[in-house]
């Protein structure tokens, strides 16, 4: 998971001496269980759902919320995994903190290929990491590692909503005295932080990462000294402006990139109810993200997407050993990706990164830009009410239309 803005040099020295990461967890959808009567309708305007994602479900966790000792946040997350209108959105591992390595890693002083003046780099060892094997990494569900940069969707105004990765960071003085501690680390010493004092302000309707630890009540750093966090992406923020080009809040949709439904060597672009993204994370990609490297839109035409993390699975991954996961990073096809990133059966993510193996990327031809893309909208019934210039309106135009590659589609005005 990635800032959006940039990264502090307190993670990269957390990591090059290898103190311990996080894990990301996914919080397990809720079963049905018995409830209170059937729903006798939805919300007015349906902020959580129209009448058609409600048809036919029986039970509190497909109420709308409305009824008396109904769950909204069960109903969302009932609804995010099923609905009457469209395909499912499948839900893997949720990155809502550091992903650890698959292997042990090692410091080399060498310069490193992945951050401009870093001396060192961080190499993966041939030793399967204690958290991977913990993590049953052998049964896990490989998925391609996507560069871009991280967001969440949850509720916020009463209705579903993006957030930006905002990690909360350390003010100078305590971002010093923690360098200091890393410097002259002992296991025998803890370093101790008081979230009132140390940590710069952050908007008031920023809310905690899940899964972070929490010590009375509040919420406590990560490894590299960051409280990772989200703040919802508001329409006019030009802070967020590229964050903001994929959703409609006034229809509730957003633009999402996934394998077509019937082709899997297909990919779709699609306008996607967020409703069925409700807590969820995925990743921004696009002109303006990490230097765009999947070669998307232009500087006169900008075009940004959003990818459901763990949507792109990996087939014919390899045995999990280092040099031939190397090899099929070098002469693979499938290869040609950022990483990999296992989603465990007890929610934990697991990574591994080109540059643990010491090779480059970004690359010339990814694998992302192999497949052919179609554009499926389906926005016959909203069009002529989207900004002429919104990438919503763009899409409409080229409803239907195949093209090569992603790089190939150029939106023009």
């Amino acid at each position: 998971m990635r800032d959006a803005r940039d990264s502090t040099q307190g993670g990269t020295l957390a990591s090059a001496l290898q103190l311990p990461e996080g894990s990301a967890a996914r919080r397990p959808l809720p079963g049905v269980r018995p409830g209170p009567p059937r729903c006798r309708g939805t919300r007015e305007r349906g902020r959580w759902a129209s009448a058609r994602n409600v048809r036919g479900l029986s039970n509190a966790a497909d109420c709308c919320g409305c009824c008396p000792g109904a769950d909204p946040a069960l109903f969302v997350s009932a609804l995010s995994t099923r609905t009457a209108c469209g395909p499912t959105m499948r839900r893997l591992g949720s990155v809502q903190r550091k992903m650890p390595c698959v292997f042990v890693t090692e410091v080399k002083e060498e310069p490193s290929t992945k951050r401009e003046h870093q001396p060192f780099k961080v190499l993966a060892t041939e030793t399967i990491s204690h958290k991977a094997l913990d993590a049953d990494i052998h049964s896990a569900i490989p998925t391609e590692k996507v560069d871009g940069t991280c967001c969440y969707v949850t509720a916020y105004k009463g209705q579903p909503y993006l957030w930006a990765r905002l990690d909360r960071k350390p003010n100078k003085l305590a971002e010093k005295r923690f360098k200091n501690f890393l410097h002259s680390k002992q296991n025998s010493k803890e370093f101790f932080w008081n979230v009132e004092e140390d940590f710069k302000p952050v908007p008031e309707c920023w809310i905690p990462a899940k899964e972070i630890e929490q010590l009375n009540g509040n919420p406590m750093p990560d490894e590299n000294g960051h409280i990772p966090g989200w703040v919802p992406v508001e329409k006019n923020n030009k802070q967020y402006c590229w964050h903001s080009s994929v959703v409609n809040y006034e229809f509730e949709i957003a633009l999402v990139l996934r394998h077509h439904s019937d082709d899997p060597g297909l990919l779709e672009i699609s306008a996607v109810p967020l409703s069925d993204l409700l807590e969820q994370t995925l990743e921004l990609i696009g002109t303006n993200i990490n230097g765009n490297p999947y070669g998307l839109g232009s500087k006169k035409h900008p075009l940004h997407l959003l990818i459901p993390h763990g949507a792109f699975q990996i087939r014919n991954l390899p045995t999990l050993k280092h040099n031939d996961l190397l090899s099929w990073f070098e002469g693979c096809r499938e290869g040609k990706i950022e990483g990999i990133v296992w989603h465990c059966s007890d929610g934990c993510l697991i990574k591994v990164h080109r540059h643990h193996l010491g090779l480059c990327w970004p690359i010339p031809d990814t694998y992302m830009n192999s497949k052919p893309v179609i554009i499926n909208m389906n926005l016959n019934n909203y069009v002529y009410a989207f900004d002429a210039k919104c990438l919503f309106n763009h899409f409409s135009k080229i409803d239907n239309q195949k093209f090569g590659r992603l790089k190939d589609i150029i939106l023009n005005v």
